[in-house]
């Protein structure tokens, strides 16, 4: 079974975090959620999660993927916080998928995940970062090798369906899909 870590941080999306939470149980991914400190998390539209844990929980922990939430100010305090950035960069060293959907791709960019990379994220957000060496495109989902960035909440089904492929094939995927009737 496939095991992803989501990050939530004060301030996320919601409707991305839900969202991809969700979808990837459906597929039957273990899904832990840990948030940055010990507190339930108040998402941006002040909807309130409790994650299951805490970050410094597991952050020696193994998973098939990490998957990051949008929103402001919680796409900052994950790239701001330094267990989320080591665990970014080891996953990416180890060869492991590591996902982004709107402005969380800037915590991507600075664990230095978008070097040489093609990347899309919520608009304006990466092309103010100024990344030399990303191509920043205006697309709904971007893969580039085992990093997958998508634009916002109205990409969260897609983004999450995709991830759902990449782990478990794409009749995993075709099979959650059909539940949603689309």
């Amino acid at each position: 079974m496939s095991h992803v870590l989501v990050p939530l941080a004060q301030g996320c999306e919601e409707l991305e975090a839900v969202t991809i939470m969700d979808l990837l149980v459906r597929a039957g991914i273990k899904v832990t959620t840990a948030g940055l400190d010990d507190l339930p998390v108040v998402a941006s539209r002040g909807t309130t999660i409790v994650p299951d844990t805490q970050m410094q929980k597991v952050q020696n922990v193994q998973f098939d993927m990490i998957v990051l939430p949008g929103g402001l100010p919680g796409a900052d305090h994950l790239r701001d916080n330094k267990i989320v950035q080591a665990m970014l960069q080891q996953h990416a060293a180890n060869n492991k998928y590591v996902a982004a959907i709107c402005a969380a791709p800037k915590a991507l960019a600075q664990a230095g995940l978008l070097e040489n990379k093609t990347a899309t994220g919520y608009p304006g957000v990466l092309d103010s970062l100024s990344l030399k060496n990303t191509q920043v495109k205006n697309t709904a989902i971007e893969i580039d090798g085992k990093i997958i960035t998508s634009r916002g909440p109205g990409t969260a089904m897609d983004f999450a369906l995709k991830l759902i492929e990449l782990l478990q094939g794409v009749e995993k995927r075709n099979e959650v899909e059909a539940g949603l009737v689309r």
